[in-house]
């Protein structure tokens, strides 16, 4: 075969995305980090342990993250009386302040967080592709990871799954 520059980037591009794909859907324990939600407040993950959660990370200038954010918001209301949390962790280069006009524009229904340090992303992978999704379970324990937008039926069903177990 003959592979031109063109063809082994594309390589060197896809190998790391299979191989990372792999890792985490096996159930990684969820890093421990503190965060800071766009109002200011701080917390740490390990506050998450005992809810099913979904980390997504996402950046405004991202159009398939600007895409999927009213399916997020419809997963958000569908199943929040079950105990569904949700993190909207916006990247590092995302502007502190495109970030708070777009969560306030869409009224979104969950927790948006600044990754302003990196420190989220860089401990979730790292994350290097937006949008990123990670669903937690209750033990605190990261089951799947969806780079880009997820097949949000089959996202559904594994949130109800989740849901449905013993704390």
């Amino acid at each position: 075969m003959n592979f031109n520059r063109r063809h082994l980037a594309l390589i060197a591009l896809a190998v790391p995305l299979f191989l990372s794909g792999c890792f985490w859907d096996t159930q990684a324990p969820l890093p421990d980090l503190p965060y800071t939600r766009i109002d200011g407040s701080q917390h740490r993950t390990s506050d998450l342990k005992g809810q099913v959660t979904l980390i997504n990370f996402w950046a405004t200038s991202c159009t398939t993250c600007v895409k999927e954010m009213p399916q997020l918001i419809a997963t958000q209301h569908k199943f929040k009386a079950q105990g569904l949390q949700t993190l909207a962790v916006a990247m590092q280069y995302d502007p502190p302040a495109y970030v708070m006009q777009f969560a306030q524009r869409r009224q979104l229904p969950f927790q948006v967080v600044m990754d302003h340090t990196g420190d989220l992303a860089k401990a979730f992978g790292p994350v290097q592709l937006t949008p990123t999704t990670f669903v937690v379970n209750k033990k605190g324990e990261i089951v799947k990871r969806y780079i880009g937008e997820p097949d949000f039926a089959a996202l559904h069903t594994l949130l109800g799954q989740l849901l449905a177990e013993p704390a």
